[in-house]
């Protein structure tokens, strides 16, 4: 896996994303798809799907998400047929929230421990049971400065290969793929480790 040509296979494929989704498909490996169900989260879980549809969807549940996330999550997992796998914090937040209190601040020391328990450490424990080779995520290079750097095809230090299809996609591509497959969406979401819509959570720095 160490011999991809990733300048050629980005060049050739990086906006392309149903042949990008082919091609890391192809490779025959271990694979995830992870899903926050924001918006437009609907549009990389069909496109995996039609092609694996028994790849494993993870999602980092905070407990902190709307209850109109909730009801898309559950929407988009039927409608499509997912293997979803739910990570949850290893605390409530019933819990968290009881000894500590509500959602820390950005500028709150114990924001980093915060995104650590709710977004980290379920991501990292999801990596370990799954064991995969190939990740695919939506993120797009319009979302962070961070992100607009990458590429649609990259290897982590670990290894693992870091797909991203709809990295150059527009909210307009988006919305009219949904239109087109008759995919539903939420715009009622929020990233508690966040804050700002632009704001990077962590995850894509640490991985």
């Amino acid at each position: 896996m160490s011999q991809l040509d990733l300048a050629a296979i980005n060049a050739d494929l990086g906006r392309n994303a149903p042949a990008l989704v082919e091609w890391a498909l192809g490779l025959g490996q271990p694979t995830i798809v992870t899903t926050n169900f924001r918006p437009f989260e609907a549009v990389i879980l069909h496109l995996v799907s039609q092609v694996k549809p028994d790849a494993p969807v993870v999602w980092m549940d905070n407990g902190y998400n709307t209850e109109a996330t909730y009801r898309f999550a559950d929407e988009v997992t039927k409608q499509l047929g997912l293997n979803l796998q739910i990570y949850l914090p290893l605390r409530s937040r019933a819990h968290r929230e009881a000894v500590e209190g509500p959602t820390p601040a950005l500028d709150d020391p114990r924001h980093a421990a915060f995104t650590e328990e709710v977004k980290l450490e379920p991501f990292a424990r999801a990596l370990r049971e799954t064991a995969p080779k190939v990740w695919f995520t939506a993120l797009r290079a319009t979302d962070t400065a961070v992100r607009a750097q990458m590429d649609p095809v990259s290897i982590n230090p670990d290894g693992l290969i870091k797909v991203a299809p709809l990295l150059h996609w527009s909210s307009k591509d988006l919305h009219e793929y949904c239109v087109k497959h008759g995919l539903p969406n939420n715009f009622d979401y929020v990233d508690p480790t966040k804050g700002e819509d632009n704001r990077e959570c962590g995850l894509h720095i640490a991985h």
